[in-house]
């Protein structure tokens, strides 16, 4: 894969890393207020885009066009450099665009990829309290009045809805269809009235979720993605990318990161003078962990590389979710167990850092949110098995 003018970007990554990944950054966002997470995640986003590192994934018109090779590339310097990660824009960059790219209107389009280059903040609506890993079963209701949908319902787990300006939203349009087919895919105003978000407070202290209680919401016809009581089709395209095209830069900073510091956590001498490293089942996990990320490396280029080409498979995106997901939970878990008790008393970790932080305890725990969401891991198994292989479906 390598090339000189791929080694070449590779230089010019490096460097402009050198120069622009902010210094001390997870002790200056280690428990900042909301007002000061969003303002880094803000400025931060801006630097990358001045960089043309943004949204490598997006067609060059619209300020991407990176190739995958070139993709790779910026994401394992960004994870080298410990660069922090767009927490405030990952819903935007990747599903809402994949969406709108995939399924939205050219005024859509136009109206929003480049707001969101600009900052604007999107969250998902999808979930519901008895609607979760069954999202076809969601009762939040979206009646048609004149040029508007009426929306009512909960929805529940919306990542950063407190901080958004726009949503992207599941609501049953036809009551009697069969539950795949009366489902609309709606672009909702978070500023509209009727609106109530209340974040949920996790085991972890943070406040990453929220539930959004709509009562009454107007949503004009004209942000309708695609047809009405099509939207399952088009909620496709925003699954797939929450499985699939962003565990690209997830795998890179899993392999460098959350990878060394697991390694340092081991070779680090206990009370007693021993490392962990130097017992030969320790030694040989460190090994597997190594050959499962490289494997995740390889499954994640694969899928974005036949995306573009065209020729993914219908159970691509998940196998790729349901692997880094699990292999994510059995590493951090593997760093609070070899960190022992000093492990446990690390209780804070950066806001603008991922999944992998090397506080390891606060990292396992939040290592679950990513066997849940997006289709919990049965789910995930269960596509691959029909979808995948052509297995009959489980019976209703």
């Amino acid at each position: 894969m390598s090339s000189p003018v791929l080694e070449d970007f590779r230089v010019g990554v490096r460097d402009w890393c050198r120069v622009h990944v902010p210094v001390g950054w997870r002790v200056g966002q280690t428990g900042v207020s909301d007002a000061e997470f969003v303002g880094f995640q803000r400025e931060w986003f801006q630097t990358l885009r001045s960089g043309g590192f943004a949204v490598p994934h997006w067609p060059r018109e619209f300020g991407g066009g990176l190739t995958v090779a070139e993709q790779v590339v910026l994401y394992q310097e960004l994870a080298a450099a410990d660069a922090p990660r767009l927490v405030l824009a990952f819903v935007a960059v990747h599903h809402a665009a994949s969406t709108l790219l995939a399924a939205g209107s050219e005024a859509q389009r136009v109206r929003h990829l480049p707001a969101i280059l600009e900052g604007e903040v999107w969250c998902q609506g999808f979930s519901e309290p008895g609607a979760g890993s069954d999202l076809a079963s969601l009762r939040t209701v979206a009646r048609r009045e004149g040029d508007d949908f009426v929306v009512s319902g909960q929805k529940v787990w919306a990542s950063g809805a407190q901080y958004a300006d726009w949503c992207l939203l599941l609501a049953r349009t036809d009551p009697v269809a069969p539950k795949r087919k009366g489902i609309s895919y709606l672009l909702m105003d978070m500023r509209s009235r009727g609106i109530d978000v209340r974040p949920i407070r996790q085991a972890t202290g943070e406040s990453h979720f929220c539930e959004l209680f709509l009562d009454e919401v107007r949503i004009p016809v004209s942000q309708l993605v695609g047809a009405e009581n099509a939207g399952w089709q088009v909620a496709q395209s925003t699954l797939g990318a929450e499985r699939g095209l962003t565990m690209l830069e997830l795998a890179e900073r899993l392999g460098n990161a959350g990878l060394r510091w697991l390694v340092e956590e081991c070779a680090r001498p206990g009370p007693d003078g021993s490392r962990p490293v130097d017992d030969a089942v320790i030694a040989d996990r460190l090994a597997q962990f190594e050959t499962e990320i490289e494997g995740l490396r390889v499954l994640c280029r694969d899928v974005v590389q036949r995306y573009e080409a065209g020729r993914v498979g219908a159970a691509d995106a998940s196998v790729v979710k349901l692997f880094y997901s699990e292999l994510l939970q059995r590493l951090t878990g593997f760093g609070a167990e070899v960190g022992g008790l000093s492990a446990q008393s690390v209780l804070r970790k950066p806001s603008s850092g991922g999944w992998e932080s090397g506080a390891w305890v606060l990292d396992f725990v939040g290592s679950w949110e990513w066997t849940i969401p997006g289709g919990s891991s049965e789910i995930q198994r269960t596509i691959i098995g029909e979808r995948g292989l052509g297995l009959p479906r489980e019976p209703q």
